[in-house]
């Protein structure tokens, strides 16, 4: 679950984190309230799961409240890599000296906390890596230890970090952000730019959080953050079906059970000269009414031409998923052509169910690739 900047700054704030003193507006008279409640020069700044912000003109300065409502005006409503922005962060601006780039992330290769730490902030990290990769500080944390004042250390020193001031509010922003991290179950808690004012001292002025979803029901006040807006209406109708969905934005609806069998399948779909639709992994158990849920959620994207439902038959019968599918049928009208492949437990008398139903739509293969194969051609 991905946390909005104002949502990220709230986090850091109940952890000690310094951050710039800032109101939430969703209307352009509550950005001039808000600017005029704050005083001087604010930074409007659009609030969207993305980043590029400022490259796409949702970060401006106002040096006036009515300023503060023109930019607000402007900025509401527009497109940022495809999501409309409907809050706004009225912040104070900062003097700024200079700019650090800090974060923690979950390193699922090493399995454990990944700190990354440059003295080059305020552009995107993959620039930084790829064009001086040795201003980039990297330190793995054991989860099993914890984070010590060592790991903060490391940090500055490794980047250069002169004056001892500094270095010593840098290790304790790096301290806090590890509690924001464990504390909150994140995969990600990234400050870009971490700035140092001309007074010296160290403000986050951007905050992106991602919390792990599955950890969610220990954390209720983050939760309940959650904007239910920001995903695509497929997603909201699978998380409301309790269906395991990813929108895409291909033509070939794709439903499996098994994360794993899922993954292949797109994989084969694109082999195919398809593009997926979607991820959709109906479990292991793979139950009459979750096959129902899968398919209507799947088949009222109108970007679907097609549907490639792939089985294996472990704990999951096929002959349970196959009178699944025929139930969908008959609950709902799907218009698009639904290309089956059944292998494993009761994978014969699947494919006898849906042979002897006779349904126009309902295409039988017997191979991965047969079937990835025909979903395409179906789909035109």
């Amino acid at each position: 679950m991905d946390l909005y900047e104002y949502q990220g700054k709230e986090l850091f704030r109940r952890y000690g984190l310094p951050t710039g003193e800032g109101r939430l507006a969703q209307t352009p008279a509550e950005a001039r309230a808000a600017a005029q409640e704050l005083g001087g020069t604010v930074v409007v700044k659009a609030q969207v799961h993305a980043g590029g912000r400022g490259k796409a003109g949702g970060v401006k300065v106002a040096t006036s409240p009515k300023e503060a409502e023109a930019h607000a005006t402007a900025i509401l409503g527009m497109e940022i890599k495809g999501l409309a922005v409907r809050r706004l962060w009225i912040e104070s601006a900062s003097e700024i000296a200079r700019e650090y780039y800090l974060s923690i992330t979950l390193d699922r290769g090493a399995k454990k906390p990944l700190f990354m730490f440059t003295t080059e902030g305020g552009v995107e990290i993959e620039q930084v890596a790829a064009r001086t990769p040795e201003a980039l500080v990297k330190l793995h944390v054991d989860p099993l230890e914890g984070f010590h004042p060592w790991h903060g250390r490391a940090l500055t020193f490794g980047a250069g970090i002169a004056e001892a001031s500094e270095r010593r509010q840098i290790e304790r922003v790096a301290a806090q952000l590890y509690e924001v991290f464990s504390g909150c179950d994140a995969t990600l808690c990234e400050i870009n730019p971490l700035v140092v004012t001309k007074s010296g001292e160290l403000v986050a002025l951007d905050a992106k959080v991602s919390v792990d979803d599955n950890a969610l029901f220990r954390h209720e006040e983050i939760a309940a953050m959650r904007d239910p807006e920001a995903v695509p209406v497929e997603e909201r109708a699978a998380r409301e079906k309790g269906v395991t969905y990813v929108k895409l934005d291909g033509e070939i609806g794709v439903l499996g059970n098994g994360a794993g069998l899922v993954m292949s399948t797109l994989d084969l779909v694109a082999a195919a000269g398809g593009r997926p639709a979607n991820f959709c992994d109906l479990g292991g158990g793979g139950g009459a009414q979750g096959v129902v849920d899968a398919l209507e959620v799947i088949s009222a994207d109108p970007q679907v031409r097609a549907i490639f439902f792939n089985v294996f038959g472990g704990i999951t019968r096929c002959d349970e998923v196959a009178r699944g599918i025929l139930q969908a049928l008959e609950q709902i009208k799907i218009a698009q052509p639904i290309v089956v492949r059944f292998d494993g437990t009761n994978a014969e008398e699947g494919r006898r169910l849906l042979a002897e139903a006779r349904l126009e739509n309902l295409h039988p293969e017997p191979t991965m690739l047969e079937a990835a194969k025909r979903a395409v051609e179906l789909a035109g």
